[in-house]
């Protein structure tokens, strides 16, 4: 088997933008012994994303990870091409749309799930409120304020 460099695989991604959440991912793999990896003692290389710095008029940076070697298996290349497929398509997770009178109106948001929530809410921070004052009418009562 051969050997690679994790700073040589990254080169490989489609998405060179998405190069810290594959370092992330492939870190994470190895954790979980999905693959064989160690870290090489003198190595550091640069992540091919370009960071912009807010404030600054779009300057930009860049960020080092710690070189990695690992073996090319079967069942790395399998892992690669799943993970970067999964960089191509985006984000892990979709969000939730926003609450406005547009997405409740087009049915985006389920309304009646939203008022029951907020419901909720209410009725919690109305007994909180009430416990507390209970609480605190408890502990006048029992004795005298001190001067």
């Amino acid at each position: 088997m051969s050997y690679i460099k994790l700073s040589v695989q990254i080169q490989k991604l489609s998405e060179p933008q998405r190069s810290d959440m594959f370092v992330k991912q492939f870190r994470s793999a190895v954790r979980e012994g999905k693959f064989d990896a160690l870290e090489l003692p003198d190595g550091k290389f640069e992540l091919p994303k370009q960071f912009t710095r807010r404030g600054t008029g779009g300057e930009k940076y860049s960020k080092t990870a710690k070189d990695m070697l690992f073996e090319a298996t079967p069942e790395f290349e399998a892992w690669f091409a799943a993970t970067n497929t999964q960089l191509l398509d985006g984000r892990k997770g979709t969000r939730a749309p926003v609450v406005s009178v547009e997405n409740i109106e087009s049915g985006a948001v389920d309304f009646k799930a939203l008022a029951a929530a907020t419901r909720q809410s209410m009725e919690s921070k109305y007994q909180r409120g009430q416990t507390l004052g209970q609480s605190r009418k408890k502990s006048k009562s029992k004795g005298q304020r001190r001067k």
